[in-house]
């Protein structure tokens, strides 16, 4: 018998996710176009530049974000390994509260400002529960991290329309579990004036049955939940002690695990 870790939600091996940063008023037209294609989006945003010129508001982050995910950026955009480790713990800190009363939920990941971090700066968000950080260090493949503070994207948005033909053409050859991760800014979109680069990645990659849309969290979380099944010694029962459902492939056909389950095989 062959179980393999390779299956997301409702026993698809494709994932996308996306991921915005600093919360500049572009998101409202790139929050619609996501939402056309039925794509998910984390929003990574700094608290101390909501409701200044050519940011969003306050006001709006809970409605306009809806169905997508609000993420730390930190207060306010400091090159964070530059910074005394006491202003790291305050920058991210201060900037989740803050996110977290305008959203009622917990907010445990974020994006890196710049891109830049250290190991001291790692740890640091280790100690304080951020779950996950993304970085700007985009590896062209289509794999989950080895380290979820460390989260390396498939590509920046200027390559998501290339980079999803090539994943197309990867999974018509190979079925594994596989992760398209697509990094950017919105007011990029705006200054390139290449805003065509959603609709034609959404067409191309929305709306299909075989591929599970997700933010940032939803996908760590799910990761998470599969690492704590349990196995027999004998591999014919696996326990699933989480509080959500996990997919795995035994013998090649997907299996569904129940939150709380002890699935006989």
């Amino acid at each position: 018998m062959r179980i393999q870790l390779d299956r997301f939600p409702n026993g698809v091996n494709k994932a996308v996710t996306l991921s915005f940063d600093d919360g500049r008023d572009h998101d409202r037209k790139l929050v619609s176009l996501l939402n056309d294609y039925g794509l998910k989006g984390t929003f990574h945003l700094n608290s101390g530049n909501l409701g200044k010129a050519g940011y969003i508001d306050k006001t709006e982050v809970a409605t306009l974000f809806q169905g997508h995910e609000v993420s730390v950026h930190t207060v306010d955009h400091p090159f964070l390994e530059q910074t005394p480790p006491d202003q790291v713990l305050e920058q991210v800190v201060a900037d989740r509260k803050a996110l977290e009363e305008l959203v009622s939920y917990p907010v445990k990941g974020m994006s890196y400002p710049f891109g830049t971090y250290s190991d001291q700066v790692v740890n640091i968000l280790r100690s304080i529960g951020i779950e996950y950080a993304r970085t700007v260090n985009s590896h062209g493949g289509f794999h989950k991290p080895d380290d979820w503070l460390r989260w390396h994207p498939t590509c920046h948005h200027k390559q998501m329309v290339e980079y999803a033909e090539q994943w197309i053409d990867m999974q018509q050859r190979y079925s594994r579990m596989s992760l398209f991760y697509v990094w950017g800014h919105s007011y990029e979109f705006d200054n390139d004036n290449n805003w065509d680069l959603v609709e034609r990645f959404g067409e191309m990659i929305g709306g299909k049955d075989d591929i599970w849309y997700a933010t940032n969290a939803e996908i760590y979380a799910y990761c998470k939940a599969v690492e704590g099944l349990r196995y027999s010694a004998d591999s014919h029962l696996i326990h699933n002690p989480s509080a959500q459902s996990v997919w795995v492939s035994v013998d090649g056909d997907p299996i569904e695990v129940r939150s709380g389950e002890i699935v006989r095989l």
